[in-house]
């Protein structure tokens, strides 16, 4: 399978219809979510979401596996070790609070990984029919448009910082609270549909306490081939083959990124 725009196009006009078959009818009708074992929700859309996801999937490309956010840890673990041929990585609906409680924020988020590398990535939004992709040394593209993080538009003190606090160490989640380096801060409850925001200027910083796998695969690609910063706190790279949860700090100018780590670095 060449990796190329038009594989990125076909897959963003798959998840395109299956958002508006299987998403779109049950946030308008509205729907009630249950609680996972880890205390996260789930709705009917999740798994009709990723059932319909797969089974395209698997007949358009049967020699690649899918790794998705709805399967059991121990499925999840053994296609991690068992990919040769590549794997999809598969968020079916990011953002599942926001979507059962109405709140018009979330997304579907897939990505490929090759030999332990994320070579090509797509984020969703399908009430702003907004579909950001990249791929690996080729670019990133919000719908048929070259994505490139913009340079600085003003300084981080007026600048707006997205942030998940509940995920952070006590002690960090007062020092951002405290004494924070920009102006306003918001938590908008979808960390895949979080990246692609950073990566078009909508926001000037970003940090998160723990992203999983199929929350950030897409993401830091998107952001990373539009030309944009991010690493963990503790200053490697966020994507990692395993599932355990990454920290993020994010910003798509270079100046704010390095200020935004200072800042963080000193808490």
């Amino acid at each position: 399978m060449e990796l190329n725009r038009a594989l990125c196009d076909s897959l963003g006009a798959l998840l395109r219809t299956i958002a508006q078959q299987e998403l779109l009818p049950r946030f308008e009708a509205g729907v009630e979510g249950r609680a996972k074992a880890d205390g996260s929700l789930v709705t009917e859309a999740d798994g009709a979401s990723q059932a319909r996801i797969i089974d395209e999937l698997r007949r358009c490309y049967p020699t690649i596996a899918l790794l998705g956010e709805e399967m059991s840890e121990e499925q999840q673990r053994s296609l991690l070790e068992n990919s040769a041929e590549g794997l999809w990585l598969l968020d079916p609906l990011d953002g599942t609070s926001n979507f059962a409680a109405g709140i018009p924020y979330f997304s579907l988020s897939l990505a490929l990984m090759r030999g332990g590398e994320v070579v090509m990535g797509l984020i969703l939004d399908p009430l702003r029919d907004e579909c950001f992709s990249a791929i690996k040394g080729q670019g990133a593209w919000l719908n048929t448009e070259p994505l490139r993080a913009p340079s600085a538009r003003r300084p981080l003190s007026q600048g707006i910082a997205l942030i998940d606090l509940k995920r952070l160490a006590p002690k960090l989640a007062g020092h951002v609270v405290s004494s924070p380096p920009y102006s306003s801060q918001r938590n908008l409850g979808s960390g895949a549909l979080d990246w692609c925001y950073v990566a078009s200027g909508r926001v000037d910083v970003y940090l998160h306490g723990g992203q999983k796998l199929w929350d950030y695969a897409a993401g830091q690609l998107i952001l990373a081939e539009a030309g944009g910063h991010a690493s963990t706190l503790d200053g490697e790279p966020v994507p990692q083959r395993a599932l355990t949860p990454r920290s993020v700090v994010a910003a798509a100018d270079g100046g704010h990124y390095r200020q935004w780590r200072s800042f963080l670095a000193a808490g």
